[in-house]
């Protein structure tokens, strides 16, 4: 019997996924654009409306994906040895308040970012440090503070107060977790494989970018996608009504536009046009409460998270994020 080579087996067992992922992708697409002719004879409307919203966040998520992708790998390859060691400071508060403010020069939202940070901690730096950029970057990226200040402006202190506490959040956590006894069991075993593998590649840099592109696609990709389906199923099964109806009272308010941010999951390049809609109903610290929790915690994003820390530690963050946005609601509701 003729025996297969090792290296054309674990090309086949690399393109086979992608090839199905590609080909998944473009059904989706097809789905999207005939869904409403195909199915509206079999398919109650609710859910439609939740295939068609599933959708949207996927196919709004896959460009800034592909460009974090890209970063990952510019980061991992190409980027010479040590440049991010000499750069950044060595005390550990600075480093975590600079990583802070990496997303600034990055304009990807929140599901590219996963891809990216996963290339920084396969280049060495720390989870903890990792998370200082993972939670700030989606809320200090340039396209959402100018889309914050296109919906906003400068009233009642929203994009302020979502800034920095968006930044503040970030190294809250950083910090909380930088004070973990073993850093590593915050991480999945199968990303730690992961940046084995990739660590461990051999080859030109153009073959290397290459098997670092398939190996985030395959990471990220399934999370995505479940997290879209997720997203879409959840909001045509909460009822939005319920939600406004107490939109007028300044502690369930936060409540109810947390839980909002955790369901919706839009992209944070443009959560502060859906946020206005509700500026009429809602208090102003629910607002920022919502655009603090739905870039860092929504269900797309802890679904992307998820495929490199633990539960432990999404747990963690999430009530980090939601305590801490529940505050800071609070207060630009009592200076507001």
């Amino acid at each position: 019997m003729t025996s297969i080579h090792p290296e054309v087996r674990r090309r086949g067992g690399v393109l086979l996924p992608l090839g199905i992922g590609a080909v998944a992708v473009v059904a989706l697409f097809l789905i999207d654009a005939f869904a409403p002719a195909l199915f509206s004879a079999d398919l109650p409307t609710r859910a439609q409306d939740g295939l068609t919203l599933a959708l949207s966040v996927l196919i709004e998520a896959l460009p800034f994906v592909a460009l974090g992708v890209i970063l990952s790998i510019a980061v991992q390859v190409w980027l010479p040895d040590g440049v991010i060691e000499r750069i950044l400071p060595r005390a550990g508060w600075a480093r975590r308040a600079v990583l802070s403010l990496v997303g600034m020069f990055i304009p990807v939202c929140e599901c590219g970012n996963v891809p990216f940070a996963r290339g920084l901690m396969m280049r060495g730096i720390g989870p903890a440090d990792t998370l200082a950029f993972l939670v700030a970057a989606p809320i200090v990226n340039p396209i959402v503070i100018l889309t914050t200040h296109q919906a906003f402006g400068w009233s009642d202190g929203i994009l302020v107060a979502r800034l920095l506490g968006g930044y503040a959040i970030a190294n809250l956590i950083a910090w909380l977790y930088s004070r973990h006894p073993d850093p590593q069991r915050m991480l999945t075993e199968r990303f730690a494989q992961t940046c084995e593998i990739v660590v461990g590649e051999t080859g030109s840099r153009a073959r290397r970018s290459l098997a670092q592109f398939v190996v985030e696609l395959r990471a990220v990709m399934p999370a995505l996608i479940i997290g879209s389906a997720v997203a879409g199923a959840v909001q045509v099964l909460v009822p939005r009504d319920a939600l406004v109806a107490i939109g007028s009272n300044p502690v369930l308010s936060i409540a109810a536009m947390v839980l909002l941010a955790v369901t919706v999951a839009i992209c944070s390049n443009v959560d502060a046009f859906f946020a206005l809609s509700f500026a009429s109903t809602f208090s102003p610290g629910s607002l920022v409460a919502f655009l603090l929790v739905g870039p860092l915690v929504d269900v797309k994003m802890l679904a992307l998270l998820r495929t490199t820390f633990t539960w432990r530690v999404l747990a963690g963050i999430v009530v980090v994020v939601v305590l801490a946005a529940f505050a800071i609601g609070i207060g630009v509701n009592l200076v507001a």
